[in-house]
This record gives structure tokens, sequence and C-alpha cells, in this order.
């Protein structure tokens, strides 16, 4: 699979505005910029295998995966914050 640098540059963008809007909306677990990224990417992976099985479909387009990776990192964010021990949600 070979994928562009244009294509490497929309990945890296949607997966840092994911990861940044999961940190705002589970407070106090941002990760800096780096685990911002990480975050959004892994949250896209994790919105791109449990929605579909949820029959759950947002439309197409950069909006669109922006919205799904965000939902996916808030679930990822969640699950860490369960699994270390942080607390509330």
């Amino acid at each position: 699979m070979y994928i562009s640098n244009e294509g490497l540059l929309v990945i890296l963008f949607v997966g840092l505005v994911a990861g940044w809007l999961a940190g705002k909306v589970v407070r106090g677990t941002g990760f800096g910029i780096i685990g911002d990224i990480v975050v959004g990417i892994a949250g896209a992976l994790v919105a791109s295998f449990l929605f579909p099985k949820l029959g759950i479909h947002i439309g197409t387009g950069l909006i669109s995966e922006i919205i799904y990776s965000a939902i996916g990192a808030v679930i990822l964010l969640l699950v860490v914050r369960l699994v270390r021990g942080g607390g509330r949600f």
C-alpha cells in the first residue's frame, strides 16, 4: 500500500484535530501534540472498526472523518482513563 505525502499530511492533520478535540472533551487527559496525534489516529481506527458494526454512518469527507476520529479518540481516552484508574468520567 502506497500513501502519498499529501495523504500522510491529511492523516496527521485529522489525527491532530481529533486528538485535540478528544482532549478537550475528556478533560485532564491531554498527551501533548504527538500524543494527541497518536490518540487521534488510534481513535480513527477504533471508530472505523466500531461504527460499521453498530450500523452508524455519518457521511463522507474530511469533516466526517474528523468527527469519526474524535468520537473514537474520546472512547479510547475514556477506556485509558478507566484502565489507568484515573477517576471519573
